[in-house]
């Protein structure tokens, strides 16, 4: 996890899946308690159901928490899975670039 100026920067990997879950979980957790966090999704090549669900739950864990909560550079694959998941317009909150 690194530190920008928008606050701690969780990258995601390029497959993010079951396996994948957990070691992202447990960035998220840290980083949403702490202040504002960026989602490094670049880099998806492929990602679940699950890890998008995780990434709302994740948002709203930080609006709780007064924290700004950004997806920053989703890759073409990811965009295309939130779409086909019917999330554009909830994801739509906190996209960048």
């Amino acid at each position: 996890m690194a530190q920008s100026a928008a606050g701690k920067v969780v990258a995601l990997p390029p497959i993010v899946d079951l396996d994948a879950l957990d070691h992202v979980r447990d960035g998220l957790i840290d980083a949403v308690e702490t202040g504002a966090v960026v989602i490094d999704a670049s880099k998806v090549e492929r990602v679940s159901t699950n890890a998008l669900f995780m990434l709302l739950s994740a948002s709203e864990s930080s609006r709780r928490g007064g924290f700004p909560f950004a997806v920053s550079g989703a890759s073409a694959p990811m965009t295309a899975a939130i779409e086909r998941l019917g999330l554009g317009a909830t994801f739509a909150e906190f996209m960048k670039g």
